[in-house]
């Protein structure tokens, strides 16, 4: 018999036993699987030992629920409603705060000012701590907000060195971020600074000298002279030097070319100073020409004066070289970045498409020349009857000029300037290059322009070569006394003033035309054109003062003078007569015979072919 179970000493007075029949597992309709089948069965696992069965809804909660606020106090409160509060009032109270700077403008700014050394032959004779030497400033308006601007004392010698406008030009830029620096610390956002600027560009703290000087920010100091006999020099503002223009108004806005540049060369010069001619142009203001210090002497003994401005030039001390809104604004070589940095990245490109950019510096360059070349009238009527003598030479007879041949034109830059072709950066282009593409152009144009596709053979016979070169050798190269193409013409664009090689002077030749010893020992213009030998034109040994540097005599400048005429005749007598001109783009008289052809007979026609690389046209590196 089994033993039984004895209950009657437990402490429970109820217990229920389940019958021996009941399954203690939970059912498996919970989780509708049917159990495990084996300790080796896949469905096997644990579950069924983890389960716990869901509370019953009948049970009390275990937290305790609270209560719904009743109140609308309470409703109103609720911390994101004040939040949004007071977020809104942060924002009102900001703009209130931002368009008061904007109208008052900021206050308790402090003035910088530039401390200097006194120089020997000035003494600053001012209330105003202000400095003796041309620099930019930093003041305050009527209204206490800090400003800058340009100072210049109003005696200073006019135009200033190269070297001290470039300068100028930097402190401009460090001035200018300095003064946007504390209105930006005071917690105006350049953005709102910015409002009512007439260009992205426009800097709103700049303040110019003519307004500056209202204000009384700059007036009432000058610079004396201490040395007894000093004159301040005024420059000279070519067309203004009889005070032909003091009758008229001031302009209201101008434009200053210094002629001015560290670079011997007269090309770069031309072309900087044609495109500021269209860019004066285009923004509405005059322009006017300084020729006091340029190294080819007086403007007007190369060129016409450029056209006449319905005002006079503004007081010197106005014309300042930045920023670029300055309402006199003064341009030379060394400072024409600043007019030029809108156009972005000018270097040179090879195998680069023409873009619009390189377009409208070319229509700006081209406004420029129209305007501005003007040779001198006695070169005028010369060249222009070259012109007319070289145009006739190719017509052929009997044609009425229906049948014509082709003027090539040939640029030829020696000197000490090299090609940007790596193989030849180290020396010239060879001459065979220049005679091989002028071929290949005539082959080209005639060789099927005959009657029913034939040779045209008359318009060979009076096709012909114009060239132009600085190195008085190159007219004697055997490839140009004797071309590839028989029969075809070497000729000079002109004759009228020509750099002789040292053999010519040695000759004495008797025409009047060839530049004679001008030196203790003679001297020729092999190999081109050198700055050394430019500088030192007219110059003895015996008349070179100290580290070998001079003052340019008059017989300096004038033989310089005959250079630069020689060699905008040059280009002149190309331009106008040749169809197509083959030169290289490393040089900038190349450059120039492009803007003088006009974009659509160089560019778009093909009329301007570079030997010198892939390269495209470009105005100037700055």
């Amino acid at each position: 018999m089994p033993p039984t179970l004895d209950l009657s000493r437990t402490r429970h007075s109820k217990m229920i036993v389940s019958p021996p029949r009941i399954n203690l597992r939970r059912a498996a309709s919970y989780n509708h699987d049917h159990g495990p089948l084996s300790s080796t069965s896949s469905r096997f696992n644990f579950n069924h030992l983890l389960f716990s069965p869901p509370p019953s809804p009948g049970l009390p909660a275990l937290v305790k629920r609270t209560r719904k606020p009743s109140g609308n106090f309470a409703h109103f409160v609720r911390p994101s409603r004040v939040m949004r509060i007071l977020g809104w009032t942060i924002f009102v109270s900001s703009f209130f705060f931002f368009m008061r700077l904007v109208v008052a403008g900021p206050h308790g700014l402090p003035l910088i000012n530039w401390s200097s050394q006194p120089r020997d032959d000035y003494v600053v004779a001012a209330q105003n701590d202000l400095p003796d030497f041309a620099t930019p400033v930093v003041v305050k308006d009527t209204r206490g907000s800090t400003r800058w601007t340009v100072s210049i004392p109003r005696n200073h010698d006019f135009p200033l060195s190269a070297s001290q406008y470039s300068d100028i030009c930097t402190k401009c830029r460090e001035v200018s971020s300095r003064v946007k620096a504390l209105h930006s610390n005071k917690g105006l956002p350049q953005t709102i600074l910015a409002l009512g600027s007439h260009s992205e560009s426009a800097d709103r703290q700049f303040m110019d000298v003519a307004e500056a000087e209202k204000e009384g920010l700059l007036g009432g100091w000058t610079v004396k002279l201490s040395k007894i006999g000093k004159q301040r020099l005024e420059g000279n503002i070519v067309g203004d030097s009889k005070g032909a223009l003091q009758d008229k108004p001031v302009c209201q806005q101008s434009m200053t070319f210094v002629l001015e540049s560290e670079d011997a060369g007269l090309g770069k010069t031309m072309m900087l100073l044609w495109i500021a001619y269209g860019i004066a142009q285009k923004e509405g203001r005059a322009f006017f020409i300084d020729d006091s210090r340029w190294a080819y002497g007086d403007y007007t003994a190369i060129f016409q004066p450029p056209p006449v401005q319905a005002c006079r030039p503004p007081p010197r001390n106005h014309m300042i070289p930045c920023p670029r809104q300055a309402r006199h604004l003064l341009v030379s070589s060394a400072t024409a970045a600043e007019i030029l940095e809108e156009f972005g990245d000018l270097a040179i490109s090879e195998t680069a498409p023409d873009t619009p950019t390189q377009k409208t510096i070319f229509s700006l360059a081209r406004r420029g020349h129209d305007a501005l070349f003007k040779l001198n009238h006695e070169d005028s009527e010369y060249v222009e009857s070259q012109i007319r003598k070289l145009i006739a030479r190719r017509i052929v007879p009997g044609t009425k000029g229906k049948q014509n041949g082709m003027a090539i034109g040939i640029h030829v830059r020696r000197g000490d300037l090299h090609p940007l072709e790596y193989q030849y950066r180290h020396s010239y282009i060879p001459t065979n290059i220049y005679t091989e593409t002028a071929r290949e152009l005539l082959e080209t144009s005639f060789n099927h322009s005959g009657p029913s596709g034939s040779e045209d053979v008359a318009a060979k016979q009076h096709s012909f070569l114009v060239l132009a070169s600085d190195d008085p050798t190159v007219y004697e190269a055997d490839e140009f006394r004797h071309p590839s193409s028989p029969g075809l013409t070497v000729l000079r664009a002109q004759d009228r003033i020509k750099l002789a090689s040292k053999a010519a002077i040695q000759q004495a030749n008797p025409d009047k035309h060839v530049m004679h010893k001008f030196v203790d020992e003679t001297f020729g213009w092999e190999g081109g054109f050198f700055a050394p030998m430019f500088k030192n034109l007219g110059v003895s040994a015996d008349a070179k003062g100290e580290h070998g540097q001079t003052q340019p005599s008059a017989e300096s400048m004038r033989l310089r003078s005959l250079v630069g005429r020689a060699y905008v005749m040059d280009l002149a007598v190309l331009a106008d007569v040749s169809d197509v001109v083959v030169c290289t783009v490393s040089a900038t008289g190349c450059r120039l015979l492009a803007v003088m052809m006009g974009w659509e007979n160089a560019i778009e026609q093909g009329g301007w072919v570079n030997v010198d690389g892939r390269y495209r046209w470009t105005a100037v590196e700055v």
